[in-house]
């Protein structure tokens, strides 16, 4: 993130081999983290007053979704409903997960905590994050139909969800006993180790419906690569002794994230498997 200086930073739409600006909402940088088969683009933006909001991006228009009451807003994720996720600050100043959906943004609560964030939606509006707990580290959730539930753990420490697919898995990272991060996939309420590629740590960041989850993870020498995992098998992606990381994937099995090789810049990658 240091090769870019946020008050450079603008938020992109990539399509056709062009880089399309979005802006901003008034102030000198976005970000976005989200996009839909619509081509709707989520993601957060500094305004003309120099707080943070979530936005939504459509036919070159970006609109501000407001917050929860507070100050700084961000939208993570959104499905073809429109239905967006993301956190808000309340006016308490508390950060909480939101489901903003035609204009009204809805604060999802916690898991008896004071705080959680919301970072994946499919289209059932099934939303997860994660969630403060009354006690102990934070839990990954699921939320639906004004309830949120408890994910559990990997191994009785922190867990994360980061991405639901339309069939109810769900992806994300945990914390194993030694405190080493591993990234999972939570299938009938069941959530299942996925393990590394030799290394300690890994992280989930994205599923597709076919169940292919992607993230990055160390190797046996400590180096962080992008990965694929399918039915089992974890397969790294891009040149190895490259820095490389994954946070989206699509039915298609298309991959985006980014990658740095040698002392090269960082720059925004598309890999495409071969079939």
């Amino acid at each position: 993130d240091n090769q870019f200086p946020l008050w450079h930073q603008h938020a992109f739409l990539w399509e056709g081999g062009v880089l399309i600006d979005l802006g901003t909402l008034g102030g000198e940088r976005s970000s976005a983290r989200g996009i839909n088969n619509r081509g709707q683009v989520v993601g957060s933006s500094s305004t003309t007053s120099g707080s943070s909001h979530a936005f939504l991006w459509e036919d070159g228009i970006m609109t501000d979704l407001g917050t929860l009451g507070g100050d700084v807003s961000v939208a993570y994720a959104i499905n073809e409903r429109g239905q967006v996720a993301g956190s808000s600050t309340t006016a308490s100043g508390l950060r909480h997960a939101f489901l903003w959906e035609d204009g009204v943004m809805t604060d999802l609560g916690t898991l008896g905590g004071e705080r959680s964030w919301a970072e994946g939606i499919n289209e059932l509006g099934q939303v997860v994050g994660t969630s403060d707990v009354a006690a102990g580290p934070s839990h990954a959730f699921l939320w639906e139909d004004g309830v949120m539930t408890d994910l559990g753990t990997l191994a009785g420490g922190y867990t994360t969800a980061e991405a639901i697919n339309d069939r109810g898995q769900v992806a994300g990272y945990g914390h194993l006993p030694s405190e080493r991060h591993h990234p999972y996939l939570l299938e009938e309420g069941v959530m299942g180790d996925l393990g590394t590629l030799g290394g300690n740590y890994g992280y989930a960041w994205g599923i597709n419906n076919r169940g292919q989850v992607v993230g990055r993870c160390h190797d046996a020498d400590g180096k962080t690569h992008a990965f694929v995992w399918e039915r089992g098998v974890m397969t790294p992606v891009g040149p190895l002794g490259c820095y490389t990381e994954v946070r989206g994937i699509n039915e298609r099995g298309q991959v985006v994230g980014r990658s740095r090789c040698g002392e090269n810049p960082v720059y925004a990658t598309l890999w495409t498997p071969k079939h």
